[in-house]
């Protein structure tokens, strides 16, 4: 597939440092607002944000097939409602505008001052109002690890992992813009099998290195969304952080899984980079034994070179990176999870997130969670300042980065921020 936007030649005239995460290459969406106007679609440009609000008004969005009210709005629902070919046609167009060898936009000068912003003086907002929100558990190594901990390590894997992307249905209206911090949740537990349960605020408190995708427009109730297919309803991804309690999802998933342990917050990147732009970073997937049952059966190269970054700052402290890993990590692919989310009939509708799970390497450092990396609190991370950490303390602060590079080219999610204050 030939994308006009992805020439790895093309450059912009607006200045991008060489190790940005926003080339002209990517061009990913989201919301923001400067000062007190009104909250309006950008797209990422460098250290730099093109308004498309004001680039509509001004005449360089025309027959596109959009409306002003697409891009003046506060989510990106309405603009991804066009579906994907209108989508990649407004990012080439943006693209031929960015170019260096374009003028049509650079050459008028009060045009560009209306248009372009610094993301120093943004405030960037929630990009999607999501609807429904679903949580797979598709990285083998995090299934493997956990079962280990918490089961027989010669039966890690529970009976039905290698044939169904597990996933469950979570809350969508406790997810964050990145930077939003998170008070430390409260609930029942239970540290002591002869004791009976207490209440209180969470002590094992934990945070999970996933990735989300976004959808376009699915099909109508009953109708399924085939592996084949599945790129057409997929918008783009972010950075994905679904902070975990893990204290009080010990006493409560059995028997119907995570609750309160999940649905208090969890954290999303502010920029959206669309599947398009993610094209040149495609590679072969895992070996799936045994094989797969036939609606999940895909062709070609379905997983992608993402590699992930995790620190931990404590307050008014150092950063330490305690996880380098990598999306190709993966079992199941997004293909494989949108065609079981919708074998049965499951309407997937404009602006649903569907998460990962867990992203977890093969080596300890690569592993994405504390309950891995501190492996239950056995092994604690030494910190910077002399401290030490099992699991996350009140006030510090989990950053989560994530690009891909290839041949020179980089193309990055910015990163998710989430500082945990003390319970209230």
């Amino acid at each position: 597939m030939t994308i006009k936007a992805n020439n790895p030649e093309l450059s912009s005239w607006i200045d991008v440092n060489q190790k940005s995460d926003f080339p002209i290459q990517n061009l990913p969406f989201g919301v923001f607002s400067i000062n007190k106007s009104s909250a309006r679609i950008g797209v990422a440009i460098g250290n730099e944000i093109l308004d498309l609000k004001e680039l509509f008004e001004l005449g360089y969005l025309a027959n596109l097939g959009f409306q002003l009210a697409d891009f003046d709005n506060c989510y990106l629902n309405d603009m991804m409602i066009h579906g994907k070919l209108a989508t990649r046609k407004l990012r080439n167009r943006i693209s031929d505008l960015l170019n260096s060898e374009s003028t049509e936009l650079k050459n008028n000068i009060e045009d560009v001052k209306r248009v372009i912003s610094s993301q120093e003086d943004a405030t960037m907002h929630l990009p999607v109002k999501i609807g429904d929100y679903t949580d797979f558990y598709s990285s083998e190594q995090h299934a493997y690890n956990v079962g280990c901990m918490f089961r027989d390590p010669n039966n890690a894997l529970l009976p039905n992992w290698k044939h169904i992307p597990v996933g469950y249905h979570g809350r969508s209206s406790s997810i964050i813009i990145s930077d939003t911090p998170v008070h430390r949740p409260k609930g029942q537990q239970k540290p002591d099998e002869n004791s009976p349960p207490v209440f209180g605020p969470c002590k094992l408190f934990d945070f999970e290195l996933e990735m989300g995708f976004i959808t376009y427009q699915g099909k109508e109730l009953g109708e399924h969304i085939t592996t084949k297919e599945a790129d057409d309803y997929i918008f783009g991804m972010c950075l994905f952080n679904d902070l975990s309690a893990r204290d009080i999802q010990k006493w409560e998933y059995v028997p119907l899984g995570p609750f309160l342990a999940k649905n208090f917050a969890s954290s999303m990147s502010a920029w959206i980079v669309t599947l398009d732009a993610l094209e040149p970073f495609r590679i072969t997937g895992p070996v799936q034994e045994p094989k797969v049952l036939p609606y999940l059966n895909y062709e070609g190269n379905k997983h992608l070179d993402i590699k992930l970054e995790v620190s931990l700052m404590p307050e008014n402290g150092q950063a330490k990176i305690i996880s380098n890993s990598n999306y190709k990590y993966m079992y199941w692919n997004m293909n494989q999870q949108l065609a079981h989310h919708s074998v049965n009939g499951c309407n997937i509708n404009c602006g649903d997130l569907l998460a990962s799970g867990t992203i977890s390497g093969p080596d300890e450092g690569s592993y994405g969670s504390m309950l891995e990396i501190s492996w239950k609190g056995t092994k604690p991370v030494d910190m910077p300042d002399g401290s030490q950490r099992k699991f996350i303390n009140d006030n510090d602060t989990i950053i989560m980065k994530g690009y891909s590079e290839k041949n020179g080219l980089r193309i990055g999610f910015g990163r998710v921020a989430t500082k945990i204050l003390p319970s209230k």
